[in-house]
């Protein structure tokens, strides 16, 4: 029964998604992956553990752009505007990546930390990102890694050749 609410939490998440015509690749623990054929592009999504009040709807994702020769770049959604000099930060255990952004969204500095971002999700059990807004102070978003290593791979499957 858990895995069926699971799974209809993640359908509600990418609703938008399948209105847009994007094909599932299948549903992983927490984690979805899609392939976009129109772009093209291929991604694995979650959402947060925990839905809290915020202006934008959270997530994390690892997207696949083969026209644009980007594979495994990290992307988090925050539920908040983080203010102008604030400097997200992701926790994996005892690894820490400093991100980059603007407004809502936040990402690796680099290739490099992408790749690093990654394998530390593989081998993960969860991951928090913290963030500062001007207008309420810190806030976090937790997330569940179950999954994220087959939803990953499946995006990566999905828009190879």
């Amino acid at each position: 029964m858990r895995a069926f609410a699971g799974l209809t939490l993640l359908i509600a998440l990418c609703m938008p998604a399948i209105a847009d015509a994007r094909d599932s690749l299948g549903v992983f623990g927490n984690w979805g992956a899609f392939r976009d054929p129109d772009a093209p592009r291929c991604y694995a999504i979650a959402r947060p553990d925990r839905q809290r009040r915020g202006n934008w709807e959270p997530f994390a994702s690892v997207g696949n752009w083969p026209e644009r020769d980007r594979r495994g770049q990290v992307h988090f959604r925050l539920r908040r505007e983080m203010q102008d000099d604030g400097r997200p930060v992701l926790t994996m255990g005892s690894q820490r990546f400093e991100l980059v952004g603007s407004g809502p969204d936040a990402w690796a500095t680099n290739s490099r930390d992408d790749a690093a971002i990654v394998a530390a999700m593989r081998s993960g059990t969860s991951m928090r990102i913290e963030a500062r807004s001007s207008r309420t102070g810190r806030f976090v978003d937790n997330y569940s890694l179950r999954g994220a290593a087959s939803a990953i791979d499946a995006a990566a499957i999905g828009c190879a050749g």
